[in-house]
């Protein structure tokens, strides 16, 4: 049998190859970061750009326009957060979608069954989760919002409280980092009435006793005999454009037991008890 005479290499560099084949192969997700990066550092050519490099009163002659950068400006600074239900049968099958081109939608934050979560887009990005949607005055959620969808098919999927857990110290830090307001922890039906109905049969009053949105009390009082459900629903924040898509939306968050499209008289009980806290 012949005899190979192989390379001499030093154990330093041996060590070092052996390394980087081993982390070659650790990350699959290396592809789709490498395409993250790719785009955060475009973004950052765009921002830095100076003058920008598109200028926004193109019916002025150049003469007529100059650019003076100022100091007192910032970042996008997230206002609202808006919870989803993933409706996917695993936290993988849902961060494949986020990867996907064609799909183009994508949440800032996934928590799977078991409280891993897994941050996708940085908070001071616009990520496309809210689609057409409006709240109050706002109808660009996306670019005002931090999306966090939830692993659950949607389909009498139990809750987990590892998930809810971990949504709970992840909304704590959300909200203390940006200064979001009580009122603005909402979610994907609430702002798309009609449209999207999750998160379903989720415990609401559970954030709300730790301070992310609102509930309603234990003794509910009733409403004066002029009390407009119309304009107590649209002073909450829902879209009336199509009143019973919007008293289902409502329902989906505050009822859930009833998710018809008309107020029974407890309903219109909870929705006065709600509008109050506003």
């Amino acid at each position: 049998m012949s005899s190979f005479n192989f390379p001499k290499y030093s154990p330093v560099l041996v060590t070092a190859l052996i390394v980087f084949l081993s982390s070659c192969g650790s990350n699959k997700y290396t592809a789709t970061e490498k395409v993250y990066k790719t785009k955060a550092k475009d973004f950052s050519k765009i921002i830095s750009s100076t003058p920008p490099a598109r200028q926004l009163y193109d019916s002025l002659s150049a003469a007529n326009q100059t650019w003076v950068g100022s100091v007192n400006f910032g970042i996008r600074k997230p206002n609202f957060v808006v919870i989803h239900h993933t409706a996917q049968d695993s936290l993988n099958q849902t961060i494949k979608t986020f990867h996907s081109t064609r799909a183009g939608t994508s949440a800032h934050y996934v928590i799977s069954r078991d409280g891993k979560v897994v941050h996708m887009v940085n908070d001071y990005l616009r990520a496309n989760h809210a689609g057409v949607s409006k709240w109050g005055k706002d109808t660009d959620l996306n670019s005002s919002s931090i999306g966090i969808e939830l692993d659950n098919n949607g389909i009498g999927d139990v809750w987990q409280d590892a998930q809810i857990n971990s949504l709970l110290k992840l909304l704590a830090t959300l909200k203390k980092t940006y200064n979001i307001p009580t009122a603005n922890f909402i979610g994907h039906a609430d702002i798309a009435p009609g449209r999207k109905n999750d998160p379903r049969n989720f415990p609401w009053k559970k954030l709300a006793d730790k301070g992310f949105g609102f509930w309603y009390d234990d003794v509910l009082k009733n409403p004066p005999a002029d009390f407009d459900t119309e304009k107590a629903l649209k002073y909450i924040g829902y879209s009336t454009a199509n009143l019973p898509a919007a008293i289902e939306a409502f329902k989906i968050h505050f009822i859930q037991t009833d998710i018809t499209k008309t107020l029974t008289p407890v309903d219109i009980l909870v929705l006065y008890n709600v509008y109050t806290k506003y």
